[in-house]
């Protein structure tokens, strides 16, 4: 790091900043220079929060609807040059095709519509989601949420297309699920496989209602009601469609809210 000006802004990268300031690896002026823009930085369509991850153990991620692409690209560009390693979600074909060619090792997830920078390696982290889908239709809504979840280092065991029409295909996979630190659920139309899988679990279930189903879900609002009012007692409930949301609530239950932990 002699020399260095640069320095990653997440949390493994504070520490090495810190450790070779005290090595006298670099000056406390370099350092400085390294650390200007926390905790955000101000672009004049965004204030990117680059002291996120010291304070909740995960970046500020991109949600890329609503923004054009040239604000998509500036923001990624800001995040690259601090060396933070983000994700994007949302991401249209068009333009994650267009943040690969931009983005040398940009992850793309088709069906969860997400991309993955990373500037060094993910590390591992202790816990175990489990991913589980009522149909093979909330798959765009799982995927956010595994591509979230190994994003932020964690192991991910998927169980798809196990919902309550079919329950001996649950019920059948009871032992696994018993395995795992903590559940996530995406159902649409009834919304009612959290409910079940509440009931016959012990750890921590987390619903994701997801916009589907004929004319009576109301794009999703029939599952949320449906899981909202549920009897499986302590069931956690997040937006309609939201994996993402759910993939970090589930991080903030195993992370036990320590993020600067090394």
């Amino acid at each position: 790091m002699k020399g260095s000006k640069r320095v990653s802004l997440d949390q493994a990268g504070v520490r090495k900043l810190l450790t070779a300031i005290r090595a006298g690896d670099i000056s406390v002026d370099e350092g400085l220079t390294g650390l200007r823009s926390l905790p955000y930085e101000v672009l004049p369509f965004a204030t990117l929060d680059s002291h996120r991850d010291l304070r909740q153990g995960f970046p500020e991620v991109v949600f890329c609807e609503g923004k054009t692409e040239q604000q998509v690209m500036a923001i990624l560009r800001r995040m690259e040059t601090a060396g933070i390693s983000t994700m994007a979600t949302r991401v249209s074909p068009m333009l994650a095709r267009k943040i690969r060619k931009k983005f040398r090792g940009a992850d793309y997830n088709r069906v969860g519509r997400t991309v993955a920078l990373r500037q060094e390696a993910v590390a591992k982290r202790a816990g175990r989601i489990a991913l589980m889908t009522a149909g093979t239709a909330d798959l765009p809504v799982a995927e956010e949420a595994r591509a979230t979840a190994l994003f932020l280092g964690y192991a991910v065991e998927t169980l798809y297309d196990v919902g309550v029409a079919g329950l001996h295909r649950l019920l059948g996979q009871l032992g696994r699920i018993q395995g795992m630190d903590v559940v996530i659920v995406v159902a649409g139309m009834d919304g009612t496989l959290p409910s079940i899988v509440g009931g016959l679990t012990g750890q921590p279930v987390i619903a994701v209602p997801a916009g589907v189903g004929y004319g009576a879900a109301f794009g999703g609002v029939a599952a949320l009601m449906a899981m909202l009012g549920s009897c499986a007692a302590g069931l956690a409930v997040v937006n309609i469609d939201n994996g993402f949301g759910a993939a970090i609530l589930a991080h903030r239950i195993l992370n036990r809210g320590e993020p600067c932990a090394p």
